[in-house]
């Protein structure tokens, strides 16, 4: 598409406007991204989770990114991506697309990997037996283990 622009414009002002885009992108890059940090603080503070203000800054780094990459296909969906109101309708589909991977703690290994929770024991285990209270104890079998020496003795 470069080459076709530049047969209809010419070179000079093909590398140009490619130029002035790139600029005026990196421009916008960065007031939407202080703005998005801005917006991520502010939810920070009253102690919320900033969801779709973290989607709004990783959309405007890959526009950004966009931006930088020679192309007007690439400038065009850069450009796209800082305008708030086409962000908000990708990030909506994003979150849709990965909101059943996404649980809080992290992201939901596939249902495949997916174990049971296994039960720990909350110390040692001991080994006793019961008996009703006033219950005499009966001498231990001959194969049972001696009781351990009193710190007294």
């Amino acid at each position: 598409m470069i080459v076709a622009v530049a047969d209809g414009l010419g070179l000079v002002p093909t590398l140009a406007l490619l130029l002035t885009v790139s600029v005026v992108g990196a421009w916008l890059v960065r007031v939407q991204g202080f703005g998005a940090l801005g917006r991520i603080q502010q939810v920070l503070s009253r102690g919320e989770m900033p969801t779709s203000e973290l989607v709004d800054g990783a959309l405007i780094v890959l526009a950004g990114a966009l931006l930088l990459t020679p192309g007007f296909l690439t400038d065009t969906v850069g450009l796209l991506l800082l305008v708030p109101p086409t962000r908000a309708v990708v990030r909506t589909f994003l979150v849709r697309r990965f909101r059943s991977r996404v649980r809080v703690g992290g992201f939901a290994p596939p249902r495949s990997q997916r174990t049971r929770p296994t039960r720990t024991s909350p110390g040692p285990v001991v080994d006793a037996d019961a008996r009703e209270p006033g219950e005499r104890l009966e001498s231990p079998p001959d194969d049972a283990p001696s009781a351990p020496p009193s710190p007294e003795s």
